[in-house]
């Protein structure tokens, strides 16, 4: 047989975006020859990495599929019923192949730049319509990472808004135990004290709590009326949060109708694959009192230059990076991707589809129900929805099991007294048979039972209000027509399918296809985040790969893959600090030193995790100034907890004093947590755990290829030293011992499920096999390549700050605009607009440096992409000059109207002096293939002095 070529065989030359020629070529222009001469002049020689790394070698992407399709197969995915928040969901195969396979809507980064983020912002917006419907609560975020931290989110947005001089918050032992593990390790962080107590007999006058937390349905599936509580709770002023399940609500009265005044919960049952755990959007909705601190992003409208409706990030300053070390949450991000298909699929079969989808599943429960009765046995629960908790003894009980086991049926077992059951969509009458026969004693045949009339739901708990009314979940029930409208908004949105995407510290590089097919593969979709150990064998040995993957990426001795997103592994890194000083005594420690450069999460992370935050200087150059942290760390001696670090520096420079500043703070007694954001200029070339880190978070989703799905999924994982291994967060349904090999759990827990959003984890372990030792230090070297290239081109125009002793940058480097406000009256937001009428996303604005762009091209991007943009930019500096000369109007120019949209440049009107021609053909690329942005320049203003983020008729906002 023909050996095939290289080419195919070599998963590293699709991946990288130049071929050798093109790197001597761009070599050349910087006064190099080879791509280890860079990394020698970039890294310093202190921290560098001489050795390989002891990674295994590379698969072509047939070979690396066959590989893991074959540790994959160890996996058994078996008929689940095992419930906790989580059931057998159907995706439409019109949305799965659409949207969650479609680069078009999992390659598009957070919509910050909104103008050309419009159909990603109404999906959202749609999201929130459906959340705040069901829910009965007017105010909806755009998803959160999950259930179990939406309730630790609300918990905390309840002190803050509602009793802050209460300490004390209550939650009913109804509560999923994931969800109840959760909120015990953030309330301990912030120093809160839990009281684990039914709210129907709580007496909250006595005690007077700020907040109290209750599942509906309960998590054994019994449904009690909250009412019977609240009126008490609010007449203490305790909050009252309900977490709830958006398909049940088609039927049960809503929180908001009970009085609550917050609901959350998992949209995961509508249309997401169970995949071990996630990722899967949560949500939050709120009374209108709240909606200054809910946490998370909302979506609202408020209109552009010509007046018309646009969608866009509502109430900005709400977030966190902004905020710092005052921030109340460091979610900077949400489940955009999941939330975007839960809403289609509440489109797609609208109010009468959802009421018909939880009318079956209650029948069903009804009908498994009479069966149990018929068999002699009664469930715990008179009332429910989709679970049954039928008590057994304890010899009856491991019958039942066994007889599970053998017939590859899952049940939930994780209480000693008890079997639950929890029927889902896919489910049917066939499984209710099949079940009772697991309950039936030999020689007792089932009954032949029929669907019982009566419901389970008590009548003062049905409900009787309309929901999903509006226009958009009635139009689309017929597939063509929800093809059309899923494309119409795929169309609005700017993602990696059209342009580079050169943001600064979110690494937007290729989302290979090899890497994304395992994804819908049923192996991965199909698994419980509580299955037994025995059926989830190929995940494990998928962690497990990556968890040594990572830790010889990084120098570090352990790994743990909990954390689902960035800001949550900052979070659990800190607090397996604050673990470690807790086990040596030392738990007075609780100083965080923070530079000031610093990512804005890293303060917020460190409030949460129960830290006091002190900033750090930074010299001109924009390092860490070493003389401030000396006197810092000196001060703080007794006290020092850890320093948070971004490496390469925020500024794009790998600062050469790294090493020194790590020994610094560990003579001080302190530890030295490494934001992981900018790995993508380090593997290969140098390790965190080799110059002084102890700990430091990995974006799977920067670095190791998981797309940014318009602003999440993601996953953010912790890589520790041996002496923090012990420390690493545990989970209390865990189907291993802990969720990293070895380590004992130790009574913390950061995410709703074991392995986080496990069902993503087959995209970085692709990525990493496909490109071996070798392949991942080329990539390396070529995002340092790509971005000394582009800072080399773009000084003709612009100045370039920070660079490092021998004149390079790193990955990323930092364009000033600041300058143009005096020259031209152009600020940085002008450019980026104008960066539209050419067919890109704007770099990161203002971000360290207000009124500047930082600019990371990845390594994935082309030698005639990075030209293009560069062309973009200087025509654009050209632009500047002709206002700065007098050529164009200071206050009527190409700039200040941009973006440009199809409508004005076609209209009968045009009242600029500048041609129509420039305004929307700005270049010849733009004459061959040109992105409309669907909207003029928002007014962000306006859209937050009159707050709308749930749909109603548009001339409302006109």
């Amino acid at each position: 047989m023909t050996k095939p070529p290289d080419q195919y065989r070599d998963f590293a030359s699709r991946h990288l975006g130049s071929s050798d020629g093109e790197i001597t070529e761009m070599l050349a222009t910087i006064g190099l020859k080879t791509l280890d001469e860079l990394s020698s002049a970039a890294v310093p020689e202190n921290i560098r990495f001489n050795s390989t790394l002891n990674l295994p070698a590379p698969l072509s992407e047939v070979d690396a599929l066959a590989e893991l399709r074959e540790r994959l197969s160890r996996n058994q995915p078996k008929r689940t019923f095992i419930g906790l928040g989580y059931a057998p969901a159907l995706t439409p195969l019109v949305i799965q192949r659409n949207v969650l396979e479609n680069p078009g809507w999992y390659t598009q980064y957070t919509p910050y730049q909104a103008e050309i983020a419009q159909g990603r912002l109404e999906a959202l917006l749609n999201f929130q319509t459906m959340v705040a419907s069901l829910t009965g609560l007017p105010i909806a975020n755009a998803s959160l990472l999950d259930e179990a931290t939406a309730a630790a989110e609300a918990m905390a947005m309840c002190h803050v808004t509602g009793r802050p001089a209460s300490n004390r918050f209550v939650v009913s032992p109804n509560c999923h135990p994931q969800t109840i593990a959760v909120v015990r390790t953030r309330a301990r962080a912030l120093g809160l004290e839990i009281i684990l107590a039914d709210p129907a007999t709580f007496d909250f006058a006595k005690v007077q709590p700020f907040g109290v937390l209750d599942q509906y349905p309960a998590s054994d599936g019994s449904l009690h009326s909250p009412q019977q509580y609240i009126e008490r709770a609010k007449a203490a002023k305790t909050a009252v949060i309900l977490a709830t399940c958006p398909l049940a609500l088609c039927l049960l009265a809503s929180p908001g109708e009970l009085g609550a005044d917050v609901a959350i919960g998992s949209t995961q049952r509508l249309g997401l694959p169970l995949g071990l755990g996630g990722p899967h959007a949560a949500f939050m909705a709120v009374r209108e009192e709240y909606k200054r601190t809910i946490p998370g992003r909302i979506v609202g409208i408020s209109k552009d230059s010509s007046g018309r409706p646009a969608y866009r990030l509502a109430l900005q300053t709400r977030e966190q990076h902004i905020r710092r070390e005052r921030a109340t949450s460091n979610i900077c991000t949400a489940q955009v991707l999941p939330a975007v298909i839960a809403s289609f699929y509440a489109v797609y079969h609208g109010p009468d589809g959802l009421l018909q989808i939880a009318s079956r599943i209650l029948g069903l429960t009804a009908l498994l129900r009479q069966g149990l009765c018929s068999l002699g046995l009664s469930p715990a629960n008179t009332s429910a929805f989709d679970t049954l908790s039928i008590p057994l003894s304890a010899s009856e009980r491991a019958r039942v099991l066994r007889a599970a086991l053998s017939a590859g049926i899952e049940l939930n077992t994780f209480r000693s007294d008890c079997v639950s059951i929890t029927l889902g969509e896919p489910h049917n009458e066939a499984d209710i048979a099949q079940l009772l026969e697991l309950f039936a004693i030999d020689g007792n045949p089932v009954a032949n039972v029929k669907v019982p009339e009566d419901s389970l739901i008590p009548d003062p708990l049905r409900r009787g209000t309309p929901y999903l009314e509006h226009e958009v979940f009635q139009r689309y029930h017929t597939e063509h027509e929800l093809l059309r409208y899923m494309r119409r908004l795929e169309s609005r949105d700017l993602s990696l399918t059209t342009s580079m995407i050169p943001l600064g510290s979110c690494t937007m590089k290729l989302n290979a296809t090899a890497e994304m097919v395992p994804v819908t593969w049923r192996e991965v979709g199909e698994l419980h985040p509580f299955s037994a150990t025995d059926n989830i064998q190929g995940s494990i040995a998928i962690a497990k790969d990556l968890e040594q993957w990572l830790c010889e990426i990084t120098g570090m001795n352990a790994v743990s893959l909990q954390p689902n997103s960035g800001a949550q592994g900052e979070y659990s890194g800190l607090l397996a600090i604050r673990s470690y000083y807790a086990s040596l005594g030392q738990s007075q420690r609780n100083i965080c030193l923070i530079p000031v450069s610093a990512h804005g999460t890293n303060p917020a992370s460190a409030v949460l995790a129960g830290l006091k935050v002190v900033v750090v200087a930074c010299d001109a150059q924009g390092n860490v100034d070493l003389a401030d942290l000396r006197i810092k760390a000196t001060q703080y001696r007794d006290t020092l907890a850890a320093l948070m670090v971004t490496y390469p520096s925020t500024h794009g420079v790998f600062e050469p004093t790294i090493r020194e500043l790590c020994e610094i703070v560990h003579a001080a007694g302190g530890q030295v947590y490494l934001d992981g954001a900018n790995m993508n200029a380090q593997v290969g070339l140098c390790r965190p755990g080799d110059f002084g880190a102890d700990v430091c978070h990995i974006n799977l989703h920067k670095t190791f290829c998981i797309p940014h799905g318009g602003g999440g999924p993601g996953m953010g994982p912790i890589a520790v030293r041996s002496h923090l291994a012990p420390h690493l967060p545990g989970h209390p349904l865990s189907a291993t011992e802990s969720c990293a090999e070895g380590h004992s759990a130790i009574g913390y827990t950061v995410s709703a499920a074991p392995y986080g959003s496990a069902s993503v984890l087959p995209i970085s372990w692709m990525y990493i096999r496909m490109m071996g030792p070798i392949g991942l230090r080329k990539a390396t070297q070529l995002a340092l390549l790509n971005a000394n290239y582009m800072a080399h081109r773009l000084a003709k125009g612009y100045p370039i700050l920070y660079r490092g002793p021998g004149g390079y940058c790193a990955h990323e480097f930092i364009v000033d605009a600041r300058g143009f406000k005096k020259t031209a009256q152009i600020e940085v937001d002008d450019i980026a607009k104008r960066l539209m009428d050419y067919g890109y996303h704007a770099p990161t604005m203002s971000f360290p440096v207000p009124g500047t762009l930082m600019i990371e091209p990845t390594e994935s991007e082309s030698l005639a992409e990075l030209n293009r943009f560069c062309d973009a930019m200087l025509q654009i500096r050209q632009e500047i000059s002709d206002i700065e000369e007098g050529r164009a109007d200071p206050l009527n120019n190409v700039l200040k109207f941009a973006p440009h949209t199809a409508r004005v440049v076609t209209s009968d009107a045009w009242h600029h002096p500048y041609a129509r021609e420039l305004a929307a053909f700005p270049d010849e690329h733009t004459r061959a293939h040109k992105f409309w942005p669907y909207v003029g320049r928002i007014d962000n203003a306006a859209g937050d002095r009159a707050l709308v983020c749930t749909c109603a008729p548009t001339q409302n906002y006109a």
